[in-house]
This record gives C-alpha cells, structure tokens and sequence, in this order.
C-alpha cells in the first residue's frame, strides 16, 4: 500500500511519553525535598530568633529609662569593702585633732611670747615652739641665788604670769632643772643633779600654790648632762643654767591622755608604749 512505510510501530510515542513522565516525576520529588523542612530545627530557630528581638526590645527600654535619669531596676549594685577610704577616714580624723591642738599651742606660745617681753629682750627667757610641745627656757639667774634652789622674791611675778597662761589648759607641764658642769658638793646638794631636781621642784610648789592642778606638773633633774652651749665659756655656761617648763601636747605626755585616747590622737593600738620626749 502506497504512503507507509512497511513495519513501520505505531506505539513509539509511548517511549517518549514514558521519559516525560519519569522527568516529572523526578521534579516534583526534588521539589518536595525542598519544601520539607525539619519541625526541630525549624523550632530551634525560632526560638532563637524571638530571643534576640526579646532582647533588643528590653536593652531599648532600659536605654530609655537611663535618658530619663533614673536608674535601671534589673542591675544589683555589689556592696565592696572599700579600705582605702576607711584609712583615710582614721587619717582625717587624726589630723584634725592634731591640727587642732597645734592650733592651740601656737596662741600659748604667743601669750607667752607677750606677758614675758620684758624677758625675752633681756635674754633670760626664750619660747622656742615645737608641733607636738612648747619649751620656756629660764636663766636660772632669774629665779635662784647662786647655788640655792629656793626661788627668789622677783622669780615669784615671773612665775605668776606664767601660770595665768598655763592654768586654763589640760596639757600636762614638765619642769626640767638644768645646771653647768662645776660640781657642787655641799651639806644641801651632793651633786648638780640634786641642785637641778630641787631647782625644778621648787617651780612645782610655786605653780600648786598658783592653783594648777597638781597631776599636771612633773618635776625633773638633769644636772649638766644637757647643756646647750659649751661649758668653757662663761657666756655659754651662763645659757646652761636654766629651769625649762615644757608644755605637752596631749597626745604625747604620759598622763595627759587615757590609752584610748592617746591611741585615738596617734591611730596606734593601745599596747603600743607612749612615746616621751627624752
């Protein structure tokens, strides 16, 4: 028959068909894998991801409540110890106190500069001031006979005066008996130290009579054994013999403060010996 070729399969379309199925087929399988999507991992990042917005939210509303200048409730404040101020604290209060009394010997030290002028221009007085005391240096041609120890008649306004000056405070007073070196030896004074302790102790009587509290005052002797100019020369050895009235600060006589007061003023322990002058 004319127009066909012979044996010629009228079911090759089939083929193709089938390879276009199996084409198909096969996207719409990648397709599914595609859109699957793990639930646990799906979760996790969700999960993540509304904690970081919670986040962000929250850093807003505080950066919010610190431009209005109020603190933000969700920080603590942690208390620490801080000893460095403490220290300075103790130091404070020791300087105010010690300053405060220097404050005061300073005034002392001016009065007596005024109510003993007369002596100071003649030189038979000297004030010499210290931080912690005030030292009153007295020829003791002003106030004994030579090689006597009771005071004589124009040693006793001198000795008023200053009393005047020394009276109103709490410090405690040491009166220190100075000689030269030219030994004594007499049926009143064995050596220059008795000679200097009853030269001190005779100033002590004079200032109890005056009304100064007795446990203030310490009478003390110290012969020739400090002398402040050179005992070869009669000038010199004229500046030995003296009677000194030293005016303690409180913080360091021994009796003018407690233990715990004296610790207080110096910011030692209470078992740390007082500190003395000499």
């Amino acid at each position: 028959m004319a127009g066909r070729p012979p044996n010629t399969s009228h079911e090759r379309w089939m083929v193709s068909y089938a390879d276009f199925i199996t084409l198909l087929f096969a996207f719409f399988v990648v397709m599914y894998s595609i859109s699957s999507v793990n639930e646990g991992k799906y979760k996790t990042l969700s999960d993540s991801i509304g904690e970081a917005f919670s986040n962000k939210a929250q850093q807003g509303n505080e950066s919010d409540t610190l431009q209005e200048g109020n603190l933000p409730t969700t920080i603590q404040p942690i208390a620490l110890e801080n000893l460095a101020t403490e220290d300075l604290e103790k130091r404070r209060e020791l300087s105010d106190e010690i300053l405060k009394e220097r404050k005061q010997l300073i005034q002392v030290s001016e009065q007596f500069e005024q109510v003993l002028s007369p002596f100071i221009d003649e030189k038979l007085v000297s004030v010499k001031k210290n931080d912690y005391w005030i030292e009153l240096e007295m020829n003791s041609e002003m106030l004994f006979l030579s090689g006597e120890a009771e005071l004589s008649k124009k040693a006793i306004p001198v000795l008023k005066k200053i009393a005047e000056v020394i009276k109103p405070l709490p410090n405690m007073i040491n009166i220190e008996g100075h000689t030269d070196d030219i030994p004594i030896e007499n049926l009143k004074f064995r050596s220059n130290w008795d000679l200097s302790s009853a030269r001190a102790t005779s100033v002590v009587h004079e200032f109890v009579k005056e009304g100064i509290n007795p446990p203030r005052l310490a009478a003390i002797g110290y012969g020739e054994f400090h002398p402040i100019g050179d005992n070869k020369i009669a000038e010199e050895r004229f500046k030995n013999r003296r009677v000194v009235l030293v005016l303690m600060s409180q913080a360091f006589a021994r009796y003018g403060a407690n233990d715990e007061e004296r610790a207080k003023l110096l910011n030692l322990a209470p078992t740390v010996p007082s500190l003395d002058r000499h």
